[in-house]
């Protein structure tokens, strides 16, 4: 620690809510804001505002039992209300909503700037609820019981203090918890560690402990299975952000569930589904990275293995996700990034399209009932406002919501190249411009490759509002790091790998000013927390492809973000910086690491949170001084709120998302 604080004279901007590491926050707001926030700034402010708190949005809900559960934010109630209604009234167009918890007014009559952070209701009377508060959008929350009959708060039930909390309910009166019960609980991630049975009226020091993991683990987990014939107890030991032991706790044993550790897995019922990230060998029989396999669970677990394919990945097509009903499974797949959907039947393992989803669009399960039949499915592209499909699994969907058009798509067309990277991988890529456009223009890319996230085609009403309204043209870059092509696509591009993510970013730019889409000065780029380390390596190492950039709560010194907040969890996407081999290739791109004098950097604009306790504001804080002693100028806004999101309401997402455009209209464009 010694060393590193010699070689790192910002460390004292690593000091969350220390007074002088606030008082640099405070004077470098103040600029950026004095700067940015002119007229055309307060416009684009509100037409955000709008967007977001119209009335006209798709209220998406989530069943429980007889009711559809909402969480709605609007001007009136800035920080929430959860909300619910019957199917039958949520069909027409004035649902008749009953308030459950006004957010708003529990942080007024608590005294605390509440965020909702959602809750667990117990299944199946729906009786309780455990409610998790955060304070500032953080991920840490405060967790309370809540009495569904009685709309109040439980006086001595089960109540935990500001903590990264894993809890869910195992029955009326006892829950499974993780969370910090003390020195030595929590993991080097500040997750936890030890998972414990907590009953009611017992102090949380007497709860019986159930399982525990190693301080280096990432995190341990439980949950209980409440399914009638089917009540299961699982714990979990994730020793890094892909791998993890997976048990049963049955009878007081510990019964292993011996799938591949890097795989996905879901247990319904009898079934249990299993999707490895590498080639898994089986029997004699290889399955390939991200192919869906599904056995019965009892048999497997009792030592037969006997496997069925239920969808294979190809060099287009991959699988992005699933959901089940309580007899079928809903497949989400992507060819070259475009959503299909299918109805799978359990057994037989046949698929079969679901009918009545727009073909060409980005659709995702919004819900699906794992007690009957009933899913929501939502559709929408970058010029298509969203669509809410509802009806049951292996039937004819309908549309029964719709969103409004934000902006005029009249002359908006989305096309998709592809690119060669350095290794010669062709990369997708969507260009979502204008018919009429004459010439190059300024254009917006955004990209993310990391963690086997997938950036899919959807509408984005700030988005069009504030930028394709204005003349601009958005480009979303599907590099690897991602997940649009399967597991192979993220794993190739971990630890080592990681130079692949920037390359191919880097292709892509490079291919819009081939193409005549747009010149260098008028080319940025935008992204968030891995998407932000993604902004400070084009920085650090492609300055002379870009006019501007936008870096959001991002990772940037990459030898000590490992030692921040829950960087420890990332090392398997990243590295071990402590490692001398490992430090070799991170030390290539690491952006604090890689600041130069010399260098002619673009036009920067950082923007980070105070509340932000997974991606430590250090980053940003840092790499910002560090420019400037560098002699390089940076637009700085930190938001004394928002969590990871960087904005915890409406009206600071929305003020968030002018700031970033007014910024990028004037450094593309400052003829307007």
């Amino acid at each position: 620690m010694e060393s590193r604080a010699a070689d790192d004279p910002y460390l004292w901007l690593e000091d969350v809510t220390g007074d002088e590491a606030l008082a640099w926050v405070t004077a470098h707001n103040e600029p950026t804001l004095a700067d940015l926030c002119d007229d055309r700034f307060d416009r684009m402010r509100a037409e955000a505002l709008e967007v977001l708190d119209t009335d006209a949005r798709i209220p998406y809900v989530r069943r429980r039992g007889e009711h559809l559960y909402n969480f709605w934010r609007d001007a009136t109630n800035p920080r929430g209300l959860w909300r619910r209604t019957t199917l039958e009234s949520y069909r027409t167009d004035v649902p008749d909503w009953d308030v459950v918890i006004d957010v708003d007014a529990l942080a007024e009559a608590d005294g605390e700037n509440w965020v909702w952070a959602g809750a667990d209701v117990i299944e199946p009377d729906l009786t309780l609820a455990l409610v998790n508060l955060s304070r500032g959008g953080s991920d840490a929350t405060v967790v309370r019981e809540f009495d569904m009959r009685t709309r109040t708060f439980v006086e001595g039930g089960f109540e935990l203090p500001e903590a990264k909390t894993d809890i869910g309910w195992e029955g009326p009166d006892a829950v499974i918890v993780g969370t910090d019960f003390g020195p030595g609980s929590l993991t080097d991630s500040g997750y936890p560690r030890v998972t414990k049975r907590w009953r009611r009226g017992e102090p949380l020091s007497a709860a019986e402990t159930l399982f525990e993991g190693e301080v280096t683990d990432v995190s341990v987990g439980a949950g209980y299975d409440p399914t009638p014939g089917f009540e299961r107890l699982l714990v979990s030991r994730s020793f890094d952000f892909f791998n993890r032991k997976r048990y049963e706790l049955r009878g007081g044993e510990l019964l292993e569930i011996e799938v591949p550790t890097d795989a996905g897995t879901s247990i319904h019922r009898e079934w249990l589904l299993i999707r490895p990230r590498n080639d898994w060998t089986v029997g004699g029989t290889t399955y390939a990275a991200g192919t869906l396999l599904a056995t019965e669970y009892e048999q497997f677990l009792s030592g037969t293995v006997d496997l069925a394919v239920v969808f294979e990945p190809d060099e287009h097509t991959s699988l992005e996700s699933y959901a089940w009903t309580r007899d079928r499974l809903i497949l989400v797949t992507l060819a070259d990034v475009a959503s299909r959907i299918e109805v799978v039947t359990p057994g037989t393992w046949q698929r079969e399209p679901v009918s009545g989803v727009p073909p060409n669009t980005n659709t995702v399960v919004v819900d699906a009932d794992e007690y009957g039949d009933e899913i929501l499915l939502d559709s929408s592209g970058f010029d298509t406002p969203s669509r809410l499909l509802w009806g049951r699994a292996g039937g004819e969907l309908t549309e029964i919501k719709s969103a409004p058009a934000f902006f005029d798509a009249s002359d908006i067309e989305v096309r998709q190249h592809f690119v060669a990277s350095a290794d010669g991988t062709m990369i997708p890529y969507f260009v979502v411009g204008h018919r009429d456009a004459d010439g190059p223009g300024k254009t917006l890319l955004g990209g993310y490759g990391g963690f086997e996230n997938s950036n899919t085609p959807g509408y984005a009403g700030v988005l069009g509002r504030l930028w394709l309204s204005r003349g601009g043209t958005y480009v979303l870059a599907n590099i690897r790091g991602g997940g649009e092509y399967g597991p192979r696509w993220h794993t190739q591009a971990m630890r080592e790998g990681r130079h692949l993510v920037h390359e191919d970013f880097a292709a892509v730019a490079a291919d819009l000013v081939a193409r005549g889409i747009t010149t260098v000065d008028q080319l940025a780029a935008q992204g968030g927390s891995n998407g932000g380390l993604l902004m400070g390596i084009m920085l650090t190492k492609y300055p002379e492809l870009f006019g501007a950039l936008v870096c959001s709560v991002p990772l940037l010194d990459m030898k000590r973000y490992h030692l921040l907040l829950a960087g420890a969890s990332w090392m398997a996407e990243y590295g071990d910086p402590d490692d001398p081999d490992d430090w070799a290739f991170i030390s290539e791109y690491s952006p604090y690491q890689n600041i130069s004098a010399e260098r002619t950097y673009p036009p920067l604009l950082m923007t980070t949170s105070t509340r932000d306790d997974r991606v430590h504001p250090g980053h940003a804080r840092k790499m910002t001084a560090a420019l400037e002693a560098a002699g390089h100028r940076v637009r700085y806004y930190e938001n004394v709120e928002g969590g990871h999101a960087g904005a915890a309401d409406n009206a600071q997402t929305a003020f968030r998302s002018a700031l970033i455009y007014e910024f990028l209209h004037r450094t593309l464009d400052p003829t307007v």
